[in-house]
């Protein structure tokens, strides 16, 4: 088959996918403002699952297709391309302050949560009982964020959440553009998975790696652009929060979809390669991020970034490399 069309289609459901999942946010939040739910409930669970909505989706039809490799790359991948490549890049234009005492607890959190993952996983197998811990795990983590933000009124982070949030529209509008953005979230998700197997195939490489690679890279967008124009904004401890978040949703939403469609067995590269090199940068993310004296701000900046940067694309050359092997082989 010509590589044409799977290419395309690798475009086209980028492109739909990050147009879609802006449009289920703009509905959802809208729709539970309609119920009176609280400003910052739906900013902190709505608005945060939506930006994780392109990878919860195409892991979910990937799982589908019996493509575990591929939803498991894609929840690893999104993370390593979120720290590495998306906020490397963002502090090494915007170099960021880190106020937030709440965000300063996530990022332990999420390194706990990477933890119990990885014992989780530590068989090689991901199973339905493993899937279905993640998704607890990640509802649990979703109520103690709601009430950690209610709780610190004085910190920033919840404030530039609120800041944040998307356009009040009408009732039925706000159903249109739900109802829209669900149905394409899925048609493209579709369509972006038959293209990332098909180019897969075409190559001969694995699903795992172009789950670590094109397909990460493209369905991490959504966090690319939002952390940037929070950092435009000067509201530092968003964009970071949006990348930690994403990152949390990512190991326990993303990552529960194949254990739960699809149980299957997974390449042991996941554990001795993808997954040390995303404990590796979360570390250096919080070691840079967290002010260790009292009084002083966290700083991510363009030196921090350049390194985080760098790491990412030293990982890049290590695929290459697995790739090239694989290929020889």
């Amino acid at each position: 088959m010509s590589l044409l069309l799977p290419a395309l289609a690798i475009i086209v459901g980028f492109a739909l996918l990050i147009w879609s999942a802006d449009k289920f946010v703009l509905g959802a939040s809208n729709t539970a403002r309609s119920f009176s739910i609280s400003p910052l409930i739906v900013g902190v669970v709505i608005v945060g699952l939506g930006t994780s909505a392109p990878e919860m989706l195409v892991s979910a039809m990937a799982a589908a297709d019996g493509k575990t490799g591929l939803s498991i790359g894609n929840a690893i991948g999104s993370n390593i391309t979120n720290v590495g490549l998306m906020l490397g890049l963002t502090a090494i234009f915007y170099p960021l302050q880190i106020h937030s005492k709440l965000l300063k607890r996530e990022m332990p959190v999420l390194l706990v949560i990477i933890g119990l993952s990885y014992f989780l996983l530590w068989d090689q197998h991901l199973s339905f009982l493993n899937g279905l811990a993640l998704l607890i795990m990640m509802f649990a983590m979703l109520a103690f964020t709601v009430y950690e933000a209610k709780s610190h009124g004085e910190d920033t982070l919840p404030q530039e959440i609120l800041d944040e949030m998307p356009e009040e529209v009408g009732k039925s509008e706000a159903l249109k553009w739900l109802v829209i953005g669900i149905v394409v979230l899925i048609v493209s998700s579709r369509v972006l998975v038959w293209g990332a197997t098909e180019v897969a195939e075409y190559f001969g490489v694995s699903d795992l790696i172009i789950g670590l690679t094109i397909v990460a890279i493209g369905t991490s967008l959504p966090e690319l652009a939002a952390t940037v124009a929070a950092a435009r904004k000067k509201e530092f401890d968003l964009a970071v929060g949006n990348i930690i978040g994403s990152n949390i949703f990512n190991i326990l939403g993303v990552m529960a979809f194949p254990g739960l469609i699809h149980p299957d067995k997974f390449d042991i590269e996941v554990l001795t390669r993808d997954y040390p090199v995303m404990i590796s940068l979360t570390l250096a993310l919080m070691l840079f991020s967290i002010a260790w004296r009292k009084g002083k701000t966290g700083l991510l900046g363009r030196f921090e970034g350049f390194l985080l940067l760098s790491a990412y694309i030293g990982y890049m050359f290590w695929l290459f490399k697995d790739m090239q092997a694989s290929a020889g082989a």
